[in-house]
């Protein structure tokens, strides 16, 4: 079965745009979890425009389901994971100012600095993934490194998609292959959404989690958030 996980960083940029603690992030995602949330996913910053670290803290000991942060491996986030130990920790190659992260690791060139990172975060007890773009290759260098799980950057499958979702969906198709072959677990994430997530899901249906802020929370305006997250549950389970 897919797991959803919610990312909530869209909460906390709301929170912050005003000040104080409305929304508050907390209260979200055990809504998020009410309603049928498998997990949590947030990506704090080094300028905590959205995600704090005293939110990544309070959830930690407030969340029932599994806890997965995002984010580029510098010293400060390396410190915080370590001190959270959250279910999962995903690395991405963001710079600090990057709006969103929109590019997978080159796992070729960064092998021994991800190898390094990946042991200590698996000597700590918490599962790895690694952000990948669908470049075989690139998925065995990961492998190498030692991650538990890939993510694959979905973008290009979403912008894809409304011309030709069978196009979209091959090179996805074969990096999870790949990755399966190689024994890794295999999450998805960036702008999959009600429209195309389905579709990513029927032909990937060994998918272990996805992880989907931006869409949710968009649909949520409309929908409310329960049931936006059940008709996402849907999405993973015909």
């Amino acid at each position: 079965m897919t797991k959803l996980s919610v990312n909530i960083n869209k909460i906390a940029t709301l929170r912050n745009a005003r000040g104080g603690n409305v929304p508050d992030v907390v209260k979200v995602a055990l809504d998020c979890e009410r309603f049928g949330a498998d997990g949590i996913t947030v990506h704090p910053r080094p300028d905590e425009r959205h995600i704090r670290i005293n939110d990544v803290i309070d959830l930690k000991s407030a969340l029932r389901t599994e806890f997965n942060i995002e984010g580029y491996p510098s010293a400060e986030f390396i410190d915080m994971v370590l001190k959270v130990k959250p279910h999962q920790v995903t690395l991405v190659p963001d710079a600090p100012d990057q709006i969103t992260s929109n590019s997978g690791w080159d796992t070729k060139t960064h092998q021994a600095f991800l190898t390094e990172i990946l042991d200590e975060f698996s000597s700590a007890g918490i599962r790895t993934s690694v952000f990948i773009s669908t470049d075989v290759e690139l998925i065995e260098y990961a492998a190498k490194a030692g991650t538990d799980r890939v993510e694959l950057y979905t973008e290009p499958y979403a912008t894809d998609f409304p011309r030709n979702p069978e196009a979209a969906v091959a090179p996805y198709i074969t990096a999870a292959k790949a990755a399966r072959s190689l024994g890794l677990g295999l999450n998805a994430g960036h702008d999959l959404s009600l429209v195309n997530l389905n579709y990513f899901y029927t032909h990937i249906p060994w998918l272990d989690e996805v992880s989907i802020g931006h869409a949710l929370i968009c649909d949520a305006l409309y929908l409310g958030l329960e049931q936006t997250i059940h008709e996402y549950k849907n999405c993973l389970n015909r």
